[in-house]
Formats: C-alpha cells, sequence, structure tokens
C-alpha cells in the first residue's frame, strides 16, 4: 500500500485537490439555492461546465505553457500562449453556460453581469496559480531527491575510496613486519603468512559492506595484535580487553585499525624495553568506547610519516557517523592516548 502511495502521490496530490475544490462548489451552490428549489440539473450543468473549463485551462498551462517558459525563459511569449487560450476558454464558458444553465432568458441575471466575468477569471487565475505550484513543488522535490541520491553516491564513492588507501596503508605495515620476520629468519614467519591471509579476506570481502559485525572487527584486531606480538616476540606487554557484551553491534568497517597501527608503528620498539600498548573496547549502552594508549618514545623518529591514515579514518568518521562520534587525542607525559566514542545505531 505504501509502495502505491509513494508511486501515486502527485496523481493523488491532484485528485485530492480537486476532490475539494468541487465539494466546495457544491456546497456554495447549495447555500446559494436554499430556499429558491433545487435545479439539480442546472446545479450539475453549471458545476460541470466550470470543472472542466477551469481544468483544461489549469493542465494546458501545466503540461504545456509553463514547460515551454521553463525552456525559453521568455516571458512576453509565455503571457501570449496562456493569454490566446485563457481567453478563448472562458469566452466558450461563459456563453455556454449563459446558453445552456439559463437559455439566454436573461432569468439569471447574475451571468450576465461584470461580477460574473470578473470572478471566474480571478477564480481560474488563482486555480491555474495553484495548480502551477504543484507542478513547481514536485519538480522541486524530484530535483531534491535526486541531489541527495548523488550526494549519497558520492559519499558512498568516497568513503569506498578511503577504504581502498587503508589497504595498502595497512598492507606496508604489515609486509615490513613480514620482512622483518623473513629477514631474521623468524620461526614465526609462517604464522604470520596465515595469519595475514585470515586478514586480507576480512579486508576483501567483509569491509566491503557498509556495516559489519563488532564482533568480526574485534577479532581481526586481535589478529592483527597476534602479529604484532610475535614481531616483537612477546617482549612488549600488550594489553587488548573487550568490556561488554558485542553480540548483534554493527559498526562501520576498518574504523579502529589506523589507531591501532599507529601506536604499534610510532610507539612501539623492540628495542625499548619499556614499550608498551593498551587497548579497551567498552559497550555501554549504545555507546562503544574504544581507547588506545601506548608509550611514547625517548626519541620520535622524525622521518615516519603517518598522517595519511589518521586524516583518513577522521574523513571517515565525518562521513559514517556524523555528529555521533566523539574522537579525543592527547600526547602528554610519555603517553599517546586516543579516544573514540562511537553511537552505535
Amino acid at each position: 500500500m505504501q509502495s502505491f502511495f509513494n508511486k501515486n502521490r502527485v496523481t493523488l496530490l491532484h485528485v485530492s485537490f480537486w476532490f475539494v475544490y468541487l465539494s466546495f462548489n457544491l456546497y456554495q451552490a447549495s447555500v446559494f439555492q436554499r430556499g429558491r428549489g433545487y435545479d439539480w440539473e442546472r446545479m450539475v450543468t453549471s458545476l460541470s461546465l466550470q470543472l472542466v473549463f477551469t481544468m483544461l485551462i489549469a493542465y494546458l498551462n501545466y503540461f504545456f505553457t509553463w514547460p515551454r517558459f521553463l525552456k525559453s525563459k521568455n516571458i512576453w511569449r509565455y503571457l501570449f500562449e496562456f493569454s490566446v487560450p485563457f481567453a478563448a476558454l472562458l469566452t466558450a464558458r461563459v456563453h455556454l453556460q449563459r446558453y445552456l444553465v439559463d437559455g439566454y432568458t436573461h432569468r439569471v441575471e447574475f451571468f450576465y453581469s461584470s461580477f460574473f466575468i470578473v470572478q471566474i477569471v480571478a477564480i481560474t487565475l488563482f486555480i491555474v496559480l495553484f495548480v502551477g505550484m504543484l507542478r513547481f513543488a514536485v519538480d522541486w522535490f524530484e530535483l531534491e531527491g535526486q541531489r541527495k541520491e548523488m550526494e549519497n553516491e558520492k559519499l558512498i564513492s568516497e568513503l569506498n575510496f578511503l577504504k581502498a588507501q587503508i589497504n595498502p596503508h595497512f598492507l606496508f605495515n604489515t609486509l615490513n613486519n613480514l620482512y622483518y620476520l623473513a629477514y631474521t629468519k623468524s620461526d614465526n614467519t609462517t604464522e604470520v603468512i596465515a595469519k595475514l591471509s585470515q586478514m586480507m579476506r576480512y579486508m576483501i570481502y567483509d569491509s566491503n559492506h557498509p556495516k559489519v559485525l563488532l564482533s568480526k572487527e574485534i577479532e581481526y584486531m586481535q589478529n592483527y595484535v597476534s602479529l604484532e606480538r610475535l614481531r616483537l616476540n612477546n617482549q612488549i606487554p600488550i594489553d587488548f580487553e573487550v568490556k561488554g557484551s558485542v553480540e548483534n553491534r554493527w559498526i562501520a568497517p576498518l574504523i579502529f585499525i589506523t589507531f591501532l597501527e599507529n601506536a604499534f608503528k610510532h610507539g612501539v620498539s623492540a628495542n625499548n624495553p619499556k614499550a608498551w600498548v593498551k587497548v579497551t573496547i567498552q559497550l555501554e549502552g549504545n555507546q562503544c568506547i574504544y581507547t588506545v594508549q601506548n608509550s611514547k618514545p625517548e626519541k620520535p623518529d622524525t622521518q615516519e610519516k603517518s598522517g595519511i591514515g589518521l586524516q583518513n579514518v577522521k574523513r571517515r568518521l565525518e562521513l559514517s557517523y556524523p555528529g555521533h562520534y566523539t574522537l579525543t587525542t592527547e600526547d602528554k607525559n610519555g603517553v599517546y592516548y586516543i579516544q573514540l566514542i562511537l553511537t552505535l545505531s
């Protein structure tokens, strides 16, 4: 039923308008005839003429004259093309009404008065204007719908582009880790390749959806942490904790991983025995609170380039969670700290 109304809402709007218009005129005619005896034949004839000619003029302008004006933008041409059929149809209506309703007997003096002419001209112009406004409103809503659809398509394209940027960013970091393990002839190289395969499967297939299960995203992050533990030979304290139920919770994919990558990339080194990382994901109601803390190296590597991933995730947050996220970052007392609060739908 709802789809029927959506498909035919313009037609239903016009039908509703003419129904109200006809009902009002029937009521007005019945009030006028009260105490004089109802002449239903004359009343129906008069109202039928009024309705037919008014609709002819209104829809001639709606479908022909007004669209031509919108294309040409020539106001004088429009006034001419509108005025000629308007005058001809109104003249025909006046004479038909006098003939069919009164028979040119002058028994209904109102039909021969100047006020009658002025009245039908004013009412017809008002109806033409109102029906024209309906077309304007319909066109505006259609254009607005098309504009929003184009905006949504643009946002989807931008999100896909941003997610595509994450893939090489992740691969670059992970391949560096893999290179280090292979270079040192680590026994964990095979395990790293297996976990990397699992993560790539998630990135290629699952992350193409607008939303993924939070549990899948957490599993992906845990695999990443496992790779880092192997690379660091479990020498660095890494705490990964999930608080609250993650069942049936959905989230935009790959939102969290950039902050986790940066924690290891810029804050952890096997040569720094004091390095540490702490990650917490806490669910409270419809909010997901994601916190990453890590040690700050004594001598930061000024040659590292880290801005692209962070800019990427900030833009994705603006697109995926507009007005529904809070991002806090701090750099003090030898600790990097970020907290992201998302309102999950």
